[in-house]
């Protein structure tokens, strides 16, 4: 906000570019970083024998897919260990039995939770007797919390409570890392090598984890119970995104998003960041958000920074003061979102409109 008061817009800019557009449709901020260029990976001979065919994770790299606001919605979770192969359904293709994977995933769903299939990294002996343990992780915002149980049957899994009034509260985050290799190729070949550095540093909180979402931006990883995605990371060392995430800052160059808000608010957050520059967790919270003039325009509100002095300087603005975000939602152009697609289709985007400090 200006001294006297008038609110503050801040100017776009196209893109570098041809076309003087990004791959988004949208503009870029100011500053906004780029990306180096990141060689494709030995997936290359994953092909299906034709010679235009790259998996789904190099194509997405070279198109530059935005990553930001991509991650898929989930309030509260309930994990089951589930050990040994997974096949293209972690529930209905393992070690469970398909009626009952269909009938845990479908009690789990019917209570507005997401399922999500978890097993240890490495392998295990032929006679390990398996275990089957769950955790119950809420990822709202100020509710945060993991809760760990174990049954002696798999069929056990069908009576725990989905409230989060049992199981013993754990202070120790989860990091799951996709490596469904039957979903997807790339997630358990770009996933694999996270894993393996994430559990070399942290044993106890790194376990593979089923479908993610997103599998052309492999790998991918979400961490828990604050249900934040990232993807790519195996073009970093993931140690390092992680150790950021413990010091409560988010690596934006990776970030898909926070489970618990919507596509929206995800976009927002993305583009208040590389305007101001703030990459705590807490900065830019939602405050509300609401249609806005045009078809497919949402305006975002955030709070300017995490309040206080220092948050809203940070913003650009007084303490106390907020951004108004409007983000376009816009489709890509046709794609191949998967490894195993055979059509073309295109997925959904967000574009800035303006962004404003008040």
């Amino acid at each position: 906000m200006t001294p006297g008061g008038t609110p503050t817009r801040f100017p776009l800019q196209p893109a570098e570019g041809s076309s003087g557009v990004p791959s988004s449709g949208g503009f870029a901020l100011r500053g906004e970083p780029r990306l180096l260029a990141i060689p494709l990976s030995s997936t290359r001979h994953l092909g299906t024998g034709s010679p235009d065919w790259l998996p789904c994770s190099d194509r997405s790299r070279e198109r530059r897919d935005p990553l930001f606001a991509t991650g898929s919605r989930g309030l509260q979770w309930f994990l089951v260990e589930i050990e040994g192969s997974w096949g293209a359904n972690a529930f209905t293709s393992s070690a469970l039995s398909r009626q009952l994977g269909q009938q845990l995933v479908s009690r789990i769903e019917a209570a507005g939770m997401r399922p999500l299939a978890i097993r240890r990294t490495g392998r295990r002996g032929a006679q390990s007797v398996p275990r089957w343990r769950w955790a119950f992780v809420d990822s709202r915002p100020g509710f945060e919390q993991v809760r760990w149980g174990e049954v002696d049957a798999p069929e056990q899994l069908l009576d725990v409570p989905l409230d989060g009034s049992t199981g013993i509260h754990s202070a120790k985050p989860i990091y799951g890392v996709c490596t469904h290799a039957k979903h997807d190729r790339c997630c358990a070949v770009r996933g694999r090598p996270v894993v393996g550095a994430l559990a070399a540093e942290f044993p106890d909180e790194t376990w593979e984890c089923s479908h993610l979402g997103g599998d052309r931006f492999a790998g991918t990883m979400v961490l828990l119970p604050e249900g934040l995605y990232y993807g790519r990371v195996d073009d970093v060392d993931a140690v390092d995104v992680v150790d950021l995430a413990r010091e409560g800052r988010v690596d934006e160059r990776f970030f898909r998003g926070r489970s618990s808000l919507t596509h929206a608010v995800q976009a927002a957050q993305h583009y208040a960041r590389l305007q101001f520059g703030d990459d705590r967790l807490a900065a830019y919270a939602p405050l509300g958000e609401a249609p806005g003039e045009g078809d497919g325009v949402t305006v975002v509100t955030l709070a300017a920074g995490c309040g206080g002095a220092e948050g809203g300087a940070a913003a650009g603005g007084a303490a106390g003061g907020t951004i108004e975000v409007a983000v376009a939602e816009i489709l890509s152009q046709p794609l191949l979102s998967n490894c195993g697609a055979t059509r073309f289709g295109r997925v959904r985007e967000y574009a800035l409109v303006s962004l404003t400090v008040t």
